[in-house]
């Protein structure tokens, strides 16, 4: 394993989270398992080299979930960088399980987070998870999983629980509307993972909060997804154009845009391939001028 002080220079250069330095070109683990996010991959060895190789190129920071397989993406995780680097800061979170057909249910009481983060703890072998984010239902989740609603202020009153056994380090919140997020921030939150992409800015409301308390921003969706109505940021005609000029791919552009916007961003793009993986690592390196970022920024979702 490569150690810290032989690393190259954080790709994106550093941020804070949770009070760790980590750099703002992350990883998120979400794609290693298989096909809908269950069971095995398709190429263990492939996702093993993935894990390792960025670690090698310098990220340092890991988002992770017990759920995602369930149990693989974690089982990976630990396979292949445990012992785990000291600068490493891995990120789970809690707030949903997994049928044995694979579908996704909440679980969202606090009994149920508590479970959620045991279960990150034996499969990560770890004493403490660095970061772990409560991630919250919409209304329609909470519709479609029959009205599973859980008073806000028990689910935090567990996670700052959890943080004061020292199970956890840091409290992160997803999935949250600007007025949850206040509620919150007494509690001392230390991320926020919402949907936002250069052309979905629906939530700046709420990285101006993360601004105002220096909270750090970590979207979900950076370059919107293949869910009906969501806008590909990698499919925009001006999106592909700078990346033509620049000679960098359309999704270096996207993720390169969100480094650029705001300092509180860090960005956790997963894959399960190592050219994805070093493309998506490269961004970090995509320099924009102001004319650029100028068209970038006044650009809109199209229509649908």
């Amino acid at each position: 394993m490569t150690s810290a002080n032989q690393r190259p220079n954080p790709p994106g250069g550093t941020a804070s989270l949770a009070g760790r330095p980590v750099a703002r070109v992350g990883f998120g683990a979400m794609q290693l398992p298989g096909p809908g996010v269950t069971g095995p991959p398709r190429d263990r060895d492939a996702a093993l080299a993935v894990l390792r190789r960025a670690v090698e190129l310098g990220v340092n920071h890991i988002d992770t979930a017990q759920y995602y397989g369930p149990d693989v993406a974690n089982e990976l995780i630990h396979a292949a960088l445990y012992p785990y680097p000291e600068d490493l800061v891995l990120v789970s979170k809690v707030g949903a399980e997994r049928d044995d057909r694979g579908g996704w249910m909440p679980a969202q009481r606090p009994e149920q987070l508590r479970a959620g983060v045991e279960a990150n703890l034996r499969s990560l072998a770890v004493e403490q998870v660095d970061v772990v984010n409560l991630r919250l239902l919409d209304a329609e989740q909470h519709h479609e999983a029959g009205g599973q609603e859980v008073d806000l202020a028990s689910q935090l009153a567990e996670m700052v629980a959890l943080r004061d056994e020292g199970k956890i380090g840091g409290i992160g919140i997803s999935n949250v509307t600007i007025d949850q997020l206040r509620q919150a921030l007494p509690i001392g939150i230390a991320c926020v993972q919402n949907a936002y992409s250069l052309l979905d800015r629906s939530g700046e409301p709420l990285l101006d909060l993360c601004r105002e308390h220096d909270l750090a921003w970590v979207p979900y969706f950076p370059l919107g997804s293949a869910f009906p109505g969501v806008a590909k940021v990698t499919e925009h005609p001006a999106v592909v154009t700078a990346a033509s000029a620049l000679g960098a791919t359309p999704a270096q552009i996207g993720l390169a845009w969100l480094l650029a916007h705001d300092p509180h961003v860090l960005l956790i793009p997963g894959t399960s391939s190592l050219n994805h993986l070093t493309e998506n690592v490269a961004a970090g390196e995509v320099q924009m001028d102001e004319k650029l970022m100028a068209a970038l920024d006044g650009l809109v979702a199209p229509p649908g």
